[in-house]
């Protein structure tokens, strides 16, 4: 997925509906009693889910609308709303648009740091357990929706590993419901087989019409001065003015491959994934190797080091050179090819086992999509506290069964890096390739006085 922007004019409501899986989705089979909506932002709760709020509470089931952040970071650059300000206005507007389409409904907002979830994991799911009760059975009619996993917002899917990991717990239904996917995806994007819709009536599409309306701060401007632009623009609210909204099967917190998985591979092959003899491979190492923004490395962690042939290339070019995988084969492997005093190759796993001291490269090639999204989550805290220069990253973009996520998702996750930019993208049809530095980052051409 591509880095978005939400001034960006998105994908234009017409090209959705005009997609027949859209129109043609199989409606959600409902039975609910208790209705639980989680939002990581005041008005998530109202965009992907004030319909089936509204059908919820008229067919005479409970609903507990829970609220993780105030959204006071929705205007960073506003010189006339202070977050404080924004975060009482959006609490009010929450409560009104829920009272239009559910009235009786339980709203519980958990004053968590907007865009800080992942620093606030365990107090965002200990909240979400008191008000999903205690593991227990016989919580078959209790339906949790929370936004999308996918949904290319790093809070949006913290919200939702947490809602997963506790509705596992519990045998309670979890989906989710987009937000940004509407704007940033096309209909390639979407798994139609996991949606399912339910097709607004009449009433339950005016009521969730005058619930947007409620959310003033984010449909419009907060006034004429740079920064107070709206959130969600007239081509944005088009997505969730349409008369069905769609839910994603949510498949639980996948978790990070174990060494076990990769000692298999090298006990079966000397050479599993074709380092050392396909042309792919070696072209791909070429073009990692020319997108580093600085001749000289200086010290240089690799995670994920393999059998070495990347690690060899860094060498050259580097004064010190730290190399870590979990798999022992390959780190004997990677030892006799890349020797000296000056390079330090050993077996273990990260996060758990980073090295001391600060790099000023970091390499993670070919190894994100193997972390859980929680331990991506950790793995990037340890980057951005021990790097000093930049970190390239390099995957493959195809969906490979039994990763626990994709490689373009795992560079959503690392654009999501607070203080960083990319400097370079290559993208193909296989692989991405970025790197990452700290804002504000200077070009190549910029550093050599060029431009």
């Amino acid at each position: 997925m591509a880095r978005f922007s939400h001034l960006e004019p998105g994908t234009a409501e017409s090209v959705w509906h005009a997609d027949g899986r859209l129109t043609g989705l199989t409606e959600l089979d409902l039975g609910v009693d208790h209705l639980v909506v989680v939002a990581s932002h005041p008005d998530d709760e109202t965009l992907g889910a004030a319909g089936l709020m509204s059908r919820v509470h008229r067919g005479g089931g409970r609903v507990t609308v829970v609220v993780a952040t105030d959204g006071e970071r929705s205007h960073p650059g506003s010189t006339t709303h202070s977050p404080s300000q924004l975060a009482a206005l959006r609490r009010e507007e929450v409560r009104r648009a829920v009272r239009i389409v559910a009235p009786a409904a339980d709203v519980c907002f958990l004053l968590l740091p907007d865009s800080g979830l992942r620093e606030h994991r365990r107090e965002l799911t200990e909240a979400l357990a008191k008000i999903l009760g205690p593991p227990a059975s016989g919580a078959n009619a209790t339906l949790a929706v929370a936004p999308w996993s996918g949904d290319g917002h790093r809070d949006h899917r913290v919200t939702a590993e947490a809602v997963a990991e506790l509705c596992a717990e519990r045998g309670i239904r979890h989906l989710g419901y987009p937000i940004w996917l509407w704007h940033w995806g096309t209909p390639e994007a979407v798994p139609w087989q996991d949606s399912r819709a339910i097709t607004l009536t009449s009433a339950e599409w005016a009521a969730k019409g005058r619930a947007l309306a409620q959310h003033r701060t984010q449909t419009h401007a907060l006034s004429r001065q740079p920064g107070d632009e709206p959130i969600l623009h007239s081509t944005m609210q088009d997505h969730f003015l349409r008369i069905r909204e769609v839910f994603i099967r949510e498949h639980g917190a996948p978790h990070t491959l174990p060494t076990t998985h990769f000692d298999a591979f090298y006990e079966r092959h000397d050479d599993p994934w074709g380092f050392e003899t396909r042309w792919y491979e070696q072209r791909k190492r070429d073009v990692l190797m020319a997108s580093l923004p600085q001749r000289r490395l200086g010290r240089v962690f690799e995670i994920g080091g393999a059998t070495g042939l990347l690690t060899a290339e860094l060498h050259r070019r580097a004064d010190t050179v730290t190399a870590i995988d979990a798999a022992a084969a390959a780190v004997l492997e990677a030892r006799r090819r890349v020797a000296g005093d000056d390079v330090c190759i050993v077996v273990g796993r990260v996060p758990e086992d980073w090295p001391t001291g600060t790099f000023d490269t970091v390499v993670l090639s070919e190894i994100g999509y193997y972390f859980s999204p929680a331990d991506l989550d950790r793995v990037i805290d340890r980057i951005e506290s021990s790097t000093e220069g930049c970190l390239v990253a390099c995957h493959w973009r195809h969906r490979v069964a039994g990763h626990p996520q994709t490689g373009d998702a795992v560079h959503s996750a690392l654009r999501a890096m607070p203080g960083w930019e990319t400097t370079v993208l290559h993208q193909e049809r296989d692989f991405i390739l970025e790197v990452f530095e700290r804002v504000p980052a200077r070009s190549v051409a910029e550093r050599e006085g060029l431009a």
